[in-house]
């Protein structure tokens, strides 16, 4: 890739409250940092992804109607990103309602408008948000990596199927892989 866009998805403070993604947080918002800095360098695009639902869930998923689960609710300090990401106000910024963020969204015309050449996805979670986006991009013809330093997920076996399943279409490839691939290619 000479070109990729960096979609980085749902890194929101609710799901980092408590369990498993907890755990993982400051590991994987530095592995995500570093992904971001390399991107930086390199003038290469930035799409954050957040999730975010009306606080009445008029918008949210069916089984969140039906439990009257509220989390990620727009205007909440749970809805925005996790503070010590280095997210700057030039990066793009896409509001989902499901897990694809090309579902329901702009992301195909700002990509339509970025030209990437490819999509490295990052953030949470592996088995549903980020396995959807991989796809979804994927199946538009799109080469796909998925940052493996920089995805979690708070069902770690589901994770492991996901990127398993993941390497038939994409390249699941750790920060310094990807960065050895960025070195061994002209940059533009």
């Amino acid at each position: 890739m000479h070109k990729p866009v960096l979609l980085i998805i749902d890194m929101l403070n609710d799901y980092f409250r408590d369990g498993p993604l907890a755990e993982r947080r400051e590991a994987l918002t530095r592995s995500i940092n570093e992904l971001v800095a390399l991107f930086r360098r390199r003038s290469w695009p930035i799409v954050w992804v957040r999730q975010e639902f009306a606080p009445d869930l008029s918008d949210a998923f069916l089984a969140m109607r039906d439990q009257g689960t509220a989390i990620t609710i727009a205007g909440t300090p749970g809805s925005q990103l996790l503070p010590e990401l280095d997210y700057i106000n030039s990066d793009h910024l896409i509001v989902k309602k499901r897990y694809s963020p090309f579902f329901g969204t702009n992301l195909d015309d700002l990509l339509a408008l970025l030209k990437p050449d490819g999509v490295v996805v990052a953030g949470i979670n592996t088995h549903a948000c980020v396995r959807c986006a991989a796809v979804d991009a994927y199946q538009r013809d799109y080469r796909v990596v998925v940052a493996a330093d920089c995805v979690a997920s708070y069902d770690e076996e589901h994770h492991q199927i996901s990127l398993r399943y993941m390497k038939r279409m994409t390249q699941v490839l750790t920060n310094a892989e990807f960065l050895e691939r960025c070195d061994s290619s002209p940059a533009d």
